[in-house]
């Protein structure tokens, strides 16, 4: 069988790919798991600077939960269909929101559910003209449970959101861009050539400062404004002492191209 996550590295981006194009990279268990593993060792990697997240064939970036499996767990009751089903999901999209280097999203067919939910949770989403997204949980009698119901309204609104989760509709990447759920939509034969030259206008600069501008952004938003100010101190103070941060000052009184090397 085919691995569920495939990651080719071309230095310093590494393209991620849901891989269960037949079933329209549903997210299995496996599938998530897998995932997972491979964040682990992205965040780790010295060389890797960026990750680009996509889905395998011309259908689908993610249709959502492989609901055949996720039924197996209801049955057995609330606690174990917490555990293996929310608590796996959740702990993705939350790993996605906080890792360390940036995640852009090549949304390259249908981002439903689960799929949607992990556009919501990345740090920067760019979608094919063909690309369509909804929240269809309803559809089945549940809220989303990937983090949906939090972090959409955040993005769209919240009566925006409240009637995308209400009703199931489908909506296009066009309006997905309107909501803020993607930067931009793109011609579909472009969409990974896109992905990557937003990673490159992202890794002209420092890697360290990245992570900060990350860090400070996704802790803030669930924080009051004085507590992600704070947040935004503590960045900078750790700023201070780096190679980077002295270079970039120093880059820029000369005006030439500054020499970042991450520490």
């Amino acid at each position: 069988m085919s691995a569920p996550v495939v990651v080719e590295i071309d230095d310093p981006i590494a393209l991620v790919t849901l891989n269960r194009p037949h079933k329209l990279n549903a997210l299995s268990y496996e599938l998530v798991d897998a995932l997972m593993a491979a964040l682990d060792r992205l965040e780790v990697a010295p060389d890797v600077r960026a990750v680009i997240l996509t889905g395998a064939g011309d259908r689908a970036f993610s249709a959502g939960a492989d609901i055949h499996q996720f039924s197996q767990s209801v049955p057995l009751g609330p606690n174990t269909a917490v555990r293996d089903f929310v608590r796996r999901g959740q702990a993705m999209t939350a790993r996605l929101e906080a890792f360390p280097k940036p995640v852009i999203v090549a949304v390259n067919g249908l981002a439903y559910g689960g799929g949607c939910e992990i556009t919501e949770a990345a740090h920067l989403a760019i979608a094919s003209d063909r690309a369509m997204f909804a929240k269809p949980e309803i559809n089945i009698g549940m809220p989303p449970t990937f983090g949906g119901t939090q972090r959409l309204p955040r993005l769209a609104g919240r009566k925006r959101a409240l009637e995308l989760l209400l009703t199931g509709d489908p909506f296009t990447a066009q309006q997905a861009l309107n909501l803020g759920l993607v930067n931009a939509v793109v011609p579909h034969d472009e969409l990974l050539s896109a992905a990557r030259g937003l990673a490159g206008r992202i890794l002209r600069h420092s890697p360290l400062a990245v992570r900060s501008v990350i860090t400070a952004v996704t802790r803030g938003l669930n924080v009051s404004i004085g507590e992600g100010l704070q947040v935004e101190s503590e960045q900078f103070a750790a700023m201070v002492p780096t190679h980077d941060l002295g270079e970039g000052l120093a880059a820029w009184m000369a005006r030439r191209p500054p020499a970042y090397i991450g520490r």
